[in-house]
């Protein structure tokens, strides 16, 4: 098992170290010696490692990233407070589902940009009006997602359970929400990509300090390399999230269900 585990590692990092080695080369080959692509428009390894140095010799990275992850953390925990408990409303009430589902089915197709200027007229250039774009971007998803998950569960285990003497909110705890834990995690999944996005618009907008702020700052003067310097941070940032954190939690909810 160890051995395994240990192979699919190397093989990463062989596919990695190669993809890098290609990547340099053909940089090399197209911008410095044939000349067909300019050094401002094609980024480098070499290049992007140097912008990793500046940025963390200047502080500039891990202070954007600690801000990074505050605002997620208080804009995403919003998102699944209102986004599960709403879901779980139009999921219990046909006539609220009938009636409210359209109009939240509409905002959430809602580029998270088009919130920009209320955000602005209503919190102004605040970390209140950032975290209200992720809150904005993320709730939507999350309560479609529980909506469409709990209706989804097979109606033999609800007729059971109603047949057993379970009601109201027996119902739900005891059969319901354990019976949907999968979607419920599919949704929370799917609020977090959501979230992440709306930051990333956020922060590029209106914010002081963040992980998007500065990818905005490395387009306008830090150059190409930068740019994807902080690019891959997002991306790298996105991974770990979803296979530390949502990869544990599947795991634990198949074996809850």
């Amino acid at each position: 098992m160890k051995n395994n585990a240990l192979f699919k590692i190397l093989k990463a990092l062989g596919f990695i170290l190669l993809f890098l080695v290609v990547w340099q080369l053909l940089y090399f080959i197209m911008v410095e010696k044939a000349a067909i692509w300019k050094p401002y428009v094609f980024p480098s390894p070499l290049g992007v490692l140097n912008s990793y140095e500046k940025l963390i010799k200047n502080g500039t990275l891990f202070a954007g990233i600690g801000q990074t992850m505050r605002r997620i953390c208080i804009g995403y925990g919003i998102s699944i407070l209102i986004g599960v408990f709403s879901g779980m409303l139009l999921a219990r009430f046909k006539a609220l589902s009938e009636l409210m589902k359209p109009l939240v089915l509409g905002i959430q197709t809602l580029p998270s940009i088009c919130w920009v200027p209320f955000a602005i007229l209503w919190y102004g250039l605040a970390e209140s009006a950032t975290i209200f774009i992720v809150v904005i971007g993320s709730t939507f998803s999350i309560c479609i997602a529980v909506e469409t998950g709990i209706k989804n569960i097979n109606p033999l285990y609800i007729r059971a359970a109603k047949t057993m003497g379970a009601k109201g909110t027996a119902l739900y705890t005891k059969v319901i929400l354990p019976a949907s834990i999968p979607s419920l995690v599919g949704a929370l999944k799917q609020g977090w990509s959501f979230a992440w996005r709306a930051l990333m618009t956020g922060e590029m907008m209106m914010s002081s300090k963040g992980i998007g702020l500065m990818l905005s700052q490395a387009r306008e003067i830090g150059g190409i390399n930068e740019v994807t310097a902080v690019m891959l941070v997002i991306i790298l940032i996105s991974v770990l999230i979803d296979k530390l954190l949502f990869g544990t939690i599947e795991k634990r909810a198949s074996k809850w269900t």
